[in-house]
């Protein structure tokens, strides 16, 4: 039961986060957990965003370190 419940969250929120970026959405990065992520403040655009959670984003700098859910943060810039 418990493990139907997460499941069921982690869908809402894959579901959630796939309205609120969308392929195509301009992000700026804010906070990232990963020795080689790119600097703070690079922005990139959403390639993305798979069935854990993760916002795959092209980055201007060429990276393509995903923002994982709950560790990472990026917000969206117009």
């Amino acid at each position: 039961m418990a493990e139907k419940i997460a499941k069921d969250a982690l869908r809402a929120t894959v579901g959630m986060l796939r309205i609120n970026y969308p392929k195509g959405t301009r992000v700026e990065l804010i906070k990232i957990d990963d020795v080689q992520a790119p600097p703070i403040g690079t922005q990139g655009t959403v390639i993305g965003v798979d069935d854990i959670g993760t916002i795959m984003v092209d980055w201007d700098s060429g990276s393509k370190l995903g923002v994982v859910l709950g560790e990472d943060t990026c917000r969206k810039i117009k």
